[in-house]
């Protein structure tokens, strides 16, 4: 039973297709893999933050293609520089002006393969790019495609040559995600080809860019009730009393995120429950201000605590 309109609920039927088909070449991990397509929903950017090899690029690649529209891949290294991602203006000696050859940025889908290998200031230099969906060069200003998703993976921060993300960076994510190893049985199906890296020539684009992007729409337009929003600033205010890192920008991630939720389930509204389902991987990542170096788990057990003690005080 849906309460969604009509176009609405052609376009979630589209999108759930495309996440049955992410489950068959991401086994075991329903879960991540349906928040990741809530948050390419909600507007936002994914990290994917685990150890190497247990399938962060191979999801990654798995949702560019279930997207369509133009996918970039770009490996991090400690000597890419800010024009190797935005561009560059040229000399056009038959013109006698420079063009603006553009970087690697403007595609629809954007990998960043170990966004922590990247220096830092390469890494300011993505900062415009995923909050205004645009580049600035030389006092001219070029728009990003839309849709515009960006799906950055990082190793551990203890692993050699990484540079640890500075909080305006991490920001700029909606979520972020931790795969780990996959169930032994999902395991052997990988290794035998039949699922994983090897499998994502079976996924092919779920609708156009156009109908994602509709998508995106009706996701904004989720009914948010007065109700729900204290709700919410009841959460945030006792983050930030317990001194966790929680942005204006932080908060409205996280509300989208619910929108998502709620969008994907079938509702035309957010209930606490969405909320409570998306805090943890939006939280998570963004740590406290007084212990940077918080570890992942810790910081989703104090927001199931936070959950735990600020009352809903709602109904429906």
């Amino acid at each position: 039973m849906t309460d969604l309109p009509p176009e609405s609920s052609d376009l979630r039927e589209r999108a759930l297709s495309a996440l049955d088909a992410l489950t068959k070449v991401i086994l075991g991990k329903d879960a991540q893999v349906r928040r990741a397509l809530a948050v390419l929903l909600s507007g936002g950017h994914l990290l994917l933050e685990d150890l190497p090899g247990v399938g962060k690029t191979t999801l990654a690649r798995a949702l560019a293609l279930a997207i369509g529209g133009r996918f970039q891949r770009i490996q991090g290294t400690n000597d890419l520089l800010p024009s190797d991602l935005l561009g560059v203006h040229l000399w056009d000696a038959s013109s006698q002006t420079f063009r603006f050859q553009p970087g690697p940025v403007f595609a629809n889908v954007i990998l960043l393969d170990e966004l922590n290998r990247i220096g830092p200031k390469t890494q300011s230099a993505l900062l415009e790019v995923m909050v205004e969906g645009q580049v600035t060069l030389d006092r001219d200003t070029y728009p990003l495609p839309e849709p515009f998703f960006v799906i950055a993976t990082q190793n551990p921060a203890d692993q050699a040559g990484t540079f640890p993300l500075p909080e305006s960076q991490i920001d700029r994510f909606a979520a972020v995600l931790h795969l780990g190893y996959p169930p032994p049985e999902a395991e052997r199906r990988i290794l035998l080809g039949e699922a994983g890296a090897d499998a994502l020539n079976k996924l092919g684009a779920a609708m156009p860019l156009e109908g994602w992007a509709r998508a995106k729409e009706m996701v904004r337009s989720i009914v948010v009730s007065d109700a729900v929003l204290d709700y919410m600033e009841r959460i945030v205010a006792r983050i930030r009393k317990d001194g966790g890192f929680c942005s204006t920008r932080a908060v409205s991630q996280w509300l989208a995120l619910a929108k998502a939720e709620a969008w994907m389930a079938g509702q035309g509204f957010v209930t606490p429950d969405h909320l409570q389902a998306a805090l943890s991987d939006a939280m998570a990542h963004r740590g406290r201000m007084d212990d940077r170096k918080l570890n992942r788990e810790d910081r989703r057990n104090t927001m199931e605590k936070v959950l735990k003690e600020v009352p809903v005080g709602w109904k429906p």
